[in-house]
């Protein structure tokens, strides 16, 4: 068993899981590691996704250490999001999972 937040998850994947599942978080990461990138660019790279629900993804990440959330006091408002170091930290996991569906597409994961 592993505590984290006063939750108890059976195993380290499971923690995880839960850190990074979901529809849009482990894309959100994947896109963050390539540049830093404003609110609007990610609603515009992610159409499919309410602005709530990008919302609630980025809070999310941003509280378990993920994603930095950079505000800058201005008008209009500007609000710029990028990888933490501990977020970077996860991108070989993100690289191989991107392999991994790279070769199962192609057909290179056989029984």
């Amino acid at each position: 068993m592993i505590t984290y937040r006063d939750k108890e998850y059976r195993c380290a994947v499971e923690l995880t899981i839960e850190l990074i599942g979901g529809k849009w978080k482990a894309i959100l990461l994947w896109e963050l590691s390539k540049k830093t990138l404003r609110f609007n660019e990610l609603v515009r790279l992610f159409p499919n996704i309410t602005r709530k629900m990008l919302t609630q993804q980025l809070k999310e990440m941003e509280r378990d250490g993920l994603v930095l959330r950079k505000e800058y006091n201005q008008i209009p408002p500007k609000v710029e999001y990028s990888l933490t170091n501990f977020g970077k930290s996860f991108m070989p996991i993100i690289l191989a999972m991107n392999q991994w569906g790279v070769d199962y597409v192609a057909g290179n994961i056989k029984e």
